[in-house]
């Protein structure tokens, strides 16, 4: 195993500890544990908490901000925080307005954040939580039931922590996150594994000549293996089974071409020079489109696509301004 770390022990602290420190005015970390907060927060507002294990880089704490999140809670590398760790984050920003959680659909980021609202409306913290399923790849895998939540979420965190910024009740706050949730939908693949640095070596193994359609954020199995194709094939049939799972014809979008760790830029660019001119032909509108990496897989080579319907709420929220280390506007 080749990484620039120091101990394998320290990750998650080590690189919690450099987010908060490359933005000291605006971050802080609890000292309850891998948890990042907003420095000021605002009184009167919903609070926005989301996490799961590290590894996603700049998810989730790179989400932390005006916005955006109030706080993200950071469990090992792809493995859930625990219900006390999600409890501190959520205890820790909670205003009289309430706390929503972001929760993107695996077992036991499910089970956890579930358990830490219950513990949080224990002590009349007025809580709740929605979960991102956006993956079409499958429907069910080794670590969720249903479809599992991947980059569609950094939309979730976004359209939600805007409509919480400008005042909306809890109620209202949730609502809007289960219409992106309702909207987004998402498709990814790989041409390399990763290497969880307390394993030492990678989750699997992929032939020099193969990729794996619809792999999961946490190196999961996808749908199939095949040989590798040019990069418009790969994003023809990644984006043929998201515009097959819900209407996009004659709708605006936003688009999200996710790099998962190890594609470099000029590679996600090719393949989004493909992802325009495709969609205009199927008749989708692009409003606004991110490339880079937002849901990664530690240093997994590959990339998703996320497509988000969008309506005149979804567009006014989407544009808002936010501030944090990942996404600035």
């Amino acid at each position: 195993m080749k990484k620039i770390i120091n101990d394998v022990e320290n990750v998650e602290q080590e690189m919690i500890e450099g987010l908060v420190k490359s933005r000291p005015q605006k971050l802080e970390k609890l000292e309850a544990g891998n948890i990042v907060v907003r420095k000021e927060r605002k009184q009167g507002k919903v609070a926005l908490v989301s996490g799961g294990g590290s590894g996603h880089e700049p998810a989730h704490g790179g989400y932390v901000g005006r916005g955006m999140l109030d706080a993200a809670v950071a469990g090992p590398v792809f493995t859930s925080p625990t219900p006390d760790m999600v409890y501190e984050g959520i205890k820790a920003v909670a205003t009289d307005a309430g706390v929503l959680c972001i929760v993107k659909n695996y077992t036991g980021d499910v089970m956890n954040f579930e358990m830490a609202v219950d513990m949080a409306k224990d002590d009349d913290i007025k809580a709740d939580y929605v979960v991102v399923n956006d993956d079409v790849a499958v429907e069910d895998s080794s670590f969720t039931t249903g479809r599992r939540g991947v980059a569609g979420t950094i939309l979730v965190h976004k359209i939600a922590g805007a409509r919480a910024e400008e005042g909306g009740t809890l109620e209202e706050v949730k609502a809007v996150a289960e219409k992106v949730i309702a909207n987004v939908r998402t498709m990814g693949m790989a041409i390399k594994p990763c290497t969880v640095p307390a394993a030492g070596k990678p989750g699997f193994e992929l032939p020099e000549d193969e990729m794996e359609i619809g792999i999961g954020i946490h190196g999961e199995p996808g749908t199939h293996r095949e040989k590798l194709q040019k990069a418009n094939e790969i994003a023809k049939q990644l984006l043929d089974k998201i515009l097959a799972d819900i209407d996009y014809s004659g709708k605006e979008v936003a688009v999200i071409v996710n790099g998962m760790g190890a594609t470099p830029l000029m590679e996600l660019y090719i393949v989004n020079n493909f992802v325009q001119d495709y969609l205009k032909e199927k008749n989708v509108k692009v409003y606004d489109t991110m490339v880079g990496n937002y849901m990664t897989s530690i240093e997994m080579a590959g990339f998703s696509l996320t497509l988000l319907r969008l309506d005149d709420e979804l567009k006014r929220l989407y544009d808002a301004p936010a501030d944090t280390a990942a996404i600035h506007r």
